[in-house]
């Protein structure tokens, strides 16, 4: 396992230094009761037309546009049950963002969720289910799926061809003629967290007020090896593969290949499909401080906030997004210097035993008020 020992500024170009230096005087928050406080803009809007060839575009709030794909294919079903965690997410909003997917939660019954998902068309996907995705052209890890890519609890709506909005939400799928649309705002987060990689470590939110910054979780099961999570195959090292109601996914493996860890909420741990991450190394396990608040669904973690964010080629609407909204993982090798994951390639159960600490930089979009 080679690793390249570095300051944990050495891993940012010099403008997400800067964007690090000025995050810190922003002040941004972590706590649910501080987001739910805070006044959220519109950063842009996503428009998926019902109709095959129809272009998906991004809507800025200066009324311009971009395309970023191509209608392939539409939904015939919607898929239930669905993956567990879609019962901590909210009806009519975004379940999961990811690198290969993103799935929109219609509705929960009986305690999981009914859904369906946004693919493009070069993806692995299981959990969207045949039959019960909107299709996109383009790559894994780009476009939707990279730079623009709506947060977990993204609010989605159905434009009539009328011009009537209503909510996705326990209705039936759009039908053909009908816009989807995503809307994708700002929210707070703490700039960074880092995690203390063995059983009773802290997971410590960093934010430039110390009332703000603190400890927001515990560690139940320290992370010791990674595997193969299919969708980092459209994911490069260091960088956030997936975000949902129940699992933070990293890649650890470079784009083309497979390979990467996850951390989850001790109450998805329970889950019936989650049994193997209490035997299994390639997951870590965390939860509350005082292991009565739930996780699951919640900011900054699991919902609201984390996103695959731009690749190297892609542009946003201006500098800061383009840099600043991408979530970069770091570690510490037997409590040393901060340097980058390693590459880590396919099963291999032991390859993270030597990491103590993982740090987590958070996206950011625009330039604090300083």
């Amino acid at each position: 396992m080679k690793t390249e020992a570095i300051h944990p500024e050495e891993a940012l170009s010099p403008l997400q230094k800067v964007l690090i230096g000025l995050v810190l005087l922003c002040g941004f928050v972590f706590s649910p009761a501080a987001a739910q406080a805070a006044t959220p803009h519109l950063l842009y809007s996503i428009l998926l037309p019902f109709q095959v060839g129809g272009t998906v575009k991004v809507i800025l709030p200066d009324g311009s546009e971009q395309p970023i794909g191509r209608v392939e294919m539409l939904p015939e079903k919607t898929r239930w049950p669905a993956y567990t965690a879609t019962r901590w997410g909210t009806p009519g909003t975004v379940a999961a963002s990811a690198v290969n997917a993103i799935h929109l939660l219609i509705d929960i019954e009986k305690g999981r969720g009914r859904t369906f998902s946004l693919l493009p068309s070069e993806t692995i996907a299981p959990a969207a289910g045949p039959g019960s995705a909107l299709v996109i052209t383009g790559k894994g890890g780009y476009g939707l799926f990279g730079g623009w890519a709506p947060p977990v609890g993204s609010p989605v709506t159905v434009i009539s061809a009328s011009g009537e909005e209503r909510p996705l939400n326990g209705g039936p799928l759009p039908q053909e003629g009908e816009t989807l649309r995503i809307e994708v705002n700002s929210s707070c987060a703490p700039y960074m967290i880092e995690i203390e990689n063995r059983p009773g470590g802290r997971v410590f939110a960093w934010s430039r007020s110390v009332e703000q910054s603190g400890v927001i979780a515990r560690v139940i099961r320290p992370v010791r090896g990674v595997g193969r999570f299919e969708g980092t195959l459209f994911q490069s090292v260091g960088r956030l593969r997936a975000n949902h109601p129940g699992v933070i996914d990293i890649s650890t493996s470079p784009e083309g290949e497979i390979g990467g860890f996850q951390i989850i909420p001790f109450n998805h741990a329970h889950s019936a499909e989650m049994e193997g991450a209490w035997q299994r190394t390639q997951w870590l396990i965390i939860d509350s401080p005082d292991g009565k608040t739930p996780l699951t669904g919640r900011p900054p973690l699991f919902g609201g906030i984390l996103v695959p964010g731009p690749r190297e080629t892609e542009r946003l609407w201006d500098l800061w997004s383009t840099y600043g909204r991408r979530p970069l993982v770091l570690c510490r090798i037997d409590g040393g210097p901060w340097t980058r994951l390693p590459e880590l390639i396919g099963k291999q159960d032991h390859a993270l035993e030597n990491v103590t600490h993982l740090r987590l930089y958070f996206p950011v979009v625009e330039e604090p008020n300083l």
